[in-house]
């Protein structure tokens, strides 16, 4: 059992920058991908970024490629998502999660952290 907890959401103006953690516990981390997903009610659940934990190999969306940028803290179990120049549009509930392989595909994700809100104002 692996389970997730993101960290970091809020309320950010278009422009600005922000970080999410996701903290991940119950089983040893070399031994799955983390990804970050995107949710906005009504859409599709939007793949961003995920990382095999090792050697921390990394993949984006092309949507998201040179604002978002996606690392580990080993010490702490952890893997981040750095947001820069957000757009009002990328406004939804972001997830962590956790599988098998870096996929783009939510169903590839076994565990799912809780989610944390970014809402980003004009």
């Amino acid at each position: 059992q692996v389970r997730l907890v993101e960290s970091g959401g809020g309320l950010v103006q278009a422009g600005d920058s922000l970080t999410l953690s996701c903290v991940v516990s119950g089983r040893a981390p070399g031994s799955y991908a983390v990804g970050w997903f995107r949710h906005v009610p009504g859409e599709e659940r939007e793949f961003l970024a995920a990382m095999i934990w090792t050697p921390g190999s990394t993949k984006y969306a092309d949507s998201v490629k040179g604002r978002f940028t996606i690392s580990r803290e080993m010490d702490r179990n952890a893997v981040h998502l750095q947001m820069d120049s957000l757009r009002p549009e990328d406004t939804a509930i972001y997830y962590c999660a956790a599988g098998r392989a870096p996929t783009q595909n939510a169903r590839d994700y076994t565990y799912w952290g809780q989610g944390t809100q970014v809402t980003v104002s004009k």
